[in-house]
């Protein structure tokens, strides 16, 4: 469906309200001059002054909500629909579909949406997966620690950022990893309402662990052609128990020649799994065999870290997503040439967060841009492989990628975090 009762084109912002994408976009809409609806789970406070501006829907019941929005759309036409991460990748998906829109193949957003069904797709079209299998978290654990290789990693087909995914040395690491992550899914099922039949909640993953660096690729796909917008080097080791992830470094200080295996490993998979249209962010590992894509998903990098991103004269990543989305003109895909980085400050232990200590001694190191702290004092702090927050981020830039990794390691030595 065009626009064709609007002299802006209007865009649609699927935004959980736990989401921290939400100032980002909003902004990168405004400097663009584009008319935004949000839809969230929850009643905007401006709902009532402004109804045209904001949808409540079910990002889960994705055929009431797309519903709801070719309804709105009859009368209120929409130039793109956009999910800002991945509780609203199907959602945008779906919309996109019904409404006549450039989308990816449902089936394509869905396999990104699930661990077990990505690594069939990949597997099916030649891509090189680990040793993979699914189990029941029904199913006999004493038997099933029997049957698979170590070291291995056990995951929930569905969560995000490393919530929990484990790794196991030998069987008694592995049970425990599987009932720990059992009790899990069980809490996060129960706190969601959700299904019990469904897989997410009923499933893991077990794969060979795959040693090795850790590389986070940010893309856009162009009529299915792969352009790699930035590439991260991940400089602490990521080799478990947990996965916790904390510095973000762009440029990549990897080779050239390894730099073009990982581009061509996402490009690959991206074909391989149909997809089409707009960002991609995938994780990879290198070794000496190569690239191997540990996720990839159809939508942007997650929390705060966008941040890190400016293009050609200081373009957003929202706001080139934005632009592609509605079919805008976009000069260059060029990163600027300023080495940034972030570090997505971790969680030391449980508890209440009391106080944070040193934040004006952490701002004034040299190439420190931004200190967010993003949990409230007062507010509970769960450390992975449980938790599904950070503390915050911390933001830098400065002349090299080495500067930008001394710059966030010291201000995050001088932070002191008080949790009860």
């Amino acid at each position: 469906m065009s626009q064709q009762l609007s002299e802006k084109p209007r865009v649609l912002l699927l935004l959980p309200t736990r989401t921290y994408r939400a100032t980002d976009f909003l902004d990168a809409a405004l400097k663009l001059k584009v008319e935004v609806v949000v839809a969230s789970e929850e009643p905007a406070t401006t709902a009532d002054l402004s109804p045209r501006d904001t949808l409540v829907l079910d990002f889960r019941n994705l055929t009431t909500a797309t519903q709801t929005i070719t309804e709105f759309a009859d009368t209120h036409p929409i130039a793109a629909v956009v999910g800002v991460d991945d509780d609203t990748t199907m959602l945008a998906t779906t919309a996109s579909a019904a409404l006549g829109l450039p989308h990816n193949p449902v089936s394509s957003a869905k396999a990104t949406r699930d661990k077990y069904l990505l690594r069939e797709t990949l597997a099916k079209k030649g891509v090189s997966v680990p040793t993979y299998r699914r189990f029941s978290i029904q199913d006999n654990v004493e038997e099933i620690s029997t049957q698979v290789n170590f070291p291995c990693v056990i995951k929930p087909l569905s969560l995000s950022a490393s919530r929990g995914v484990i790794r196991a040395d030998n069987p008694t690491q592995f049970k425990e990893a599987f009932h720990r992550i059992t009790a899990l899914l069980n809490k996060v099922k129960e706190s969601r309402d959700t299904d019990a039949d469904n897989d997410s909640f009923q499933c893991l993953l077990v794969e060979d662990y795959i040693p090795g660096i850790e590389i986070a690729l940010e893309g856009i796909l162009l009529k299915g052609e792969l352009k790699t917008l930035a590439l991260f080097d991940k400089p602490d080791p990521l080799e478990g128990p947990f996965f916790e992830e904390t510095l973000y470094i762009t440029p990549s200080r990897l080779s050239k020649e390894i730099q073009d295996v990982l581009h061509s490993a996402a490009a690959e998979a991206s074909a391989a799994l149909g997809l089409q249209h707009g960002p991609v962010h995938a994780e990879l590992r290198y070794n000496e065999q190569g690239a191997f894509i540990i996720e990839i998903a159809a939508r942007t990098i997650g929390g705060l870290c966008s941040r890190t991103l400016r293009f050609g004269t200081g373009m957003s990543l929202e706001e080139l997503v934005i632009r592609h989305a509605i079919g805008q003109p976009i000069e260059t895909f060029s990163r600027e040439k300023q080495a940034a980085g972030v570090m997505m400050i971790p969680v030391p232990k449980a508890g209440i967060l009391g106080e944070v200590r040193g934040k004006k001694k952490a701002r004034n190191v040299n190439g420190i841009e931004e200190i967010n702290i993003t949990i409230p004092i007062g507010g509970e702090v769960v450390p992975l492989p449980e938790g599904d927050r950070y503390l915050g981020f911390i933001f830098a830039r400065a002349g090299t990628p080495e500067k930008v990794e001394a710059s966030l390691r010291e201000a995050h030595r001088l932070l002191e975090f008080i949790i009860l």
